[in-house]
């Protein structure tokens, strides 16, 4: 069996992280709405209802996002690793995944300037689409 770098692992970790610090603040803020009698126990029975303040529903939203398009970043991350992978550029290309989540989590949950946000989703997705064409064709070179 040929050895595996691991370098392309640190990029799930760091993201994985990220994302439980977004749910630390989905838990804070609704707790915090709650103790401050702005939302009722509830307001979240089949998710999040109308009443719920934009300022305590925002990180839930955010960390959805977290849930979603990411799930293709872990998923190539670790094919890239299974099969031998992890040149230089991709784990770079990783690494720029994440900060641009990273960036687009903090766009979301500050200011909240969309077409900001937008710009870092779209670069964010080009990184990743990237990704997996690097992975295609590092399986293809192989076969």
């Amino acid at each position: 069996m040929m050895p595996r770098d691991s370098a392309i692992l640190l990029p799930l970790f760091a993201l994985a992280g990220w994302t439980l610090l977004v749910l630390c603040l989905v838990a804070f803020r609704r707790i915090g709405a709650g103790f401050a009698g702005r939302v009722q126990a509830s307001d979240f029975r089949c998710g999040e209802s109308a009443g719920v303040p934009a300022d305590v529903s925002l990180p839930n939203r955010n960390y959805m996002n977290l849930l979603e398009l990411p799930v293709l970043f872990y998923v190539v991350c670790l094919l890239i690793f299974t099969t031998g992978q992890g040149a230089a550029l991709q784990v770079g290309l990783a690494w720029a995944y994440v900060a641009l989540r990273v960036v687009h989590s903090l766009i979301h949950l500050s200011y909240n300037h969309v077409y900001h946000r937008l710009a870092a989703f779209v670069v964010s997705n080009g990184v990743l689409a990237a990704l997996w064409a690097l992975a295609g064709l590092g399986l293809v070179s192989r076969a």
